[in-house]
């Protein structure tokens, strides 16, 4: 049976596992099989529903890897956490085709394409027979150099019209689960960015879960007067929210049981929720 997100469910928190040497939050913290599930563990217990497991930095600048390094980093952790921690959903975080049936054999039920299907569009049809959800996020350019310059004529038309177009190819291959993403900081400015929140609406009228990726990133560096990475929390729980009143039906974080809390706050105050 083809996987299906319960609407009921959400926001859900989609934690991050970055094992890569590179990563601009946490590059080079998780490298080993062990470190990788005690995070994940780790994550669980702070509340996350989704693990996004990802074998290649798409940091402004970074250099792409081979699909080979890619699976040595990935596939041995989802192999060993998709048995430990059966209730846990598992996502690869990969552009590459080869990468993500590596990760569909290893049992991940979604695959988070950062490229929207540019990099390789076979993976629409890998998520079609595997019965896996597909990710959908907009970027403009390649990671290496996605930041020189990027220009659009208006911003979240665009975009959206992307994603509408990449879905509408996913589902004539058959995905039946589809998450859209707007993309944050991938080959977008600031304002770029800022006028992404603003639309946020626009993109959940898109009739698709939302996801938004924006633990940590430059842009909240950028607003706080350039603030490192460590400095970004408070930024980030901020955005959040924002996004989550807007209609998110997910965010892509690193710091889980901040994320986490806030929803539990957020349904509270709007969901009806009691504690």
């Amino acid at each position: 049976m083809p996987f299906v997100f319960d609407p009921s469910a959400f926001p859900l928190v989609m934690g991050i596992l970055n094992m890569t040497p590179d990563s601009f939050s946490d590059g080079g913290k998780f490298t080993s099989v062990g470190q990788g599930l005690s995070r994940i563990e780790h994550m669980i217990r702070q509340g996350a529903d989704i693990i996004d497991v990802g074998g290649e930095s798409t940091r402004p600048g970074s250099d792409p890897v081979s699909a080979e390094e890619e699976i040595s980093r990935v596939v041995p952790v989802l192999r060993e956490a998709v048995k430990a921690f059966p209730d846990t959903l598992f996502s690869c975080d990969t552009m590459k085709a080869e990468v993500a049936k590596a990760a569909l054999d290893a049992g991940v039920q979604i695959i988070n394409d950062v490229s929207g299907l540019q990099h390789d569009p076979e993976k629409a049809s890998l998520a079609a027979e595997y019965g896996a959800a597909l990710v959908i996020m907009h970027s403009q350019g390649k990671p290496k150099t996605m930041q020189q310059n990027p220009v659009y004529a208006n911003v979240v038309p665009e975009i959206c019209a992307f994603l509408q177009k990449q879905s509408a190819f996913a589902e004539s291959c058959g995905v039946k689960e589809i998450m859209i993403d707007p993309g944050i900081g991938f080959g977008k400015t600031t304002e770029h960015n800022l006028a992404i929140f603003r639309g946020i609406e626009s993109f959940s009228k898109l009739s698709r879960p939302v996801l938004i990726g924006v633990s940590r990133k430059s842009v909240i560096g950028k607003l706080l007067d350039d603030r490192p990475v460590e400095g970004r929390l408070a930024g980030t729980i901020a955005l959040h929210y924002d996004a989550l009143l807007k209609g998110a039906s997910a965010l892509r974080v690193h710091d889980v049981q901040e994320a986490s809390d806030s929803i539990r706050i957020f349904q509270s105050i709007y969901g009806g929720a009691t504690t």
